[in-house]
């Protein structure tokens, strides 16, 4: 018997040992690894950021092309510029009461509850300092997921330059395809708004959009078979480029402000 519980006690030890070990070993890495972790979810925002403003050159590194961006800050609700503090975080501060609004249900329109009062806004800028295209921070509810994204619109504040996401949980194939280059294709030269520039009208629509659409400069085509992606998409889009999105900001860019 006691041989027995000798046994048992140095199995049991060895257990722990290892399992001690084991933590240790990830927790180093962990705290190893995160500086590189950082630098690279920082590449890949970088990235996402110039593929939505069609800014490439595979001659030029992210960070060499990433030198015709000016990243500034806006408060949505006044629509005009503010600093913020170093380390600022706007997804983090759409979850803070003190740095947060909290969404109506008729306001929320992108599904998401609330938003950070402070958003990054991103600019390239010609050399006299007029604004060439504004690269905007989207996001909202698909059918499984939040779908995080970059909106960039030409000088005019209107025509879309580009949408990609850089994050979602839709389905492969179907939802998934707001991945498919060829369906991003679709939307450059589109415009948000009408005449008065107020209410966004772009949209997606059920089947194609061709010359004989009615107001085909405001819809693309839907993802077949993804109904509920394709309605996300519009509703996040109309949303950040609404009254409660960037659509104050937007205003007084035009007006030659912010």
């Amino acid at each position: 018997m006691s041989s027995n519980n000798d046994t048992m006690g140095k199995t049991l030890l060895v257990t722990i040992l290892l399992c001690v070990v084991c933590s240790v070993v990830v927790s180093a890495a962990a705290v190893i690894l995160k500086p590189q972790q950082v630098a690279n979810k920082e590449l890949d925002r970088k990235s996402n950021i110039l593929a939505a403003a069609g800014i490439s050159d595979p001659n030029k590194s992210v960070d060499e092309l990433f030198t015709q961006i000016t990243t500034k800050y806006v408060d949505l609700d006044t629509g005009k510029y503010v600093d913020v503090p170093a380390g600022y975080d706007d997804a983090k501060a759409a979850k803070d009461p003190q740095q947060n609004v909290r969404l109506s249900r008729s306001e929320d329109k992108a599904g998401i509850k609330s938003i950070a009062q402070i958003k990054p806004v991103y600019l390239v800028q010609g050399e006299d300092g007029s604004v060439d295209k504004v690269v905007l921070p989207v996001h909202g509810k698909g059918l499984w997921s939040t779908m995080y994204g970059f909106l960039a619109l030409e000088g005019d504040l209107n025509t879309v330059v580009g949408l990609g996401f850089f994050s979602h949980g839709e389905t492969p194939g179907l939802g998934g395809e707001v991945d498919n280059p060829s369906w991003k294709a679709l939307w450059p030269g589109k415009e948000v708004y009408g005449e008065d520039k107020t209410d966004p009208q772009i949209r997606l629509i059920k089947g194609s959009v061709d010359a004989s659409t009615p107001n085909a400069e405001h819809k693309i085509d839907g993802l077949s078979g993804a109904t509920l992606t394709s309605n996300g998409v519009t509703n996040l889009v109309q949303f950040w480029m609404g009254e409660s999105g960037y659509a104050p900001f937007l205003n007084n860019l035009r007006a030659g402000g912010a």
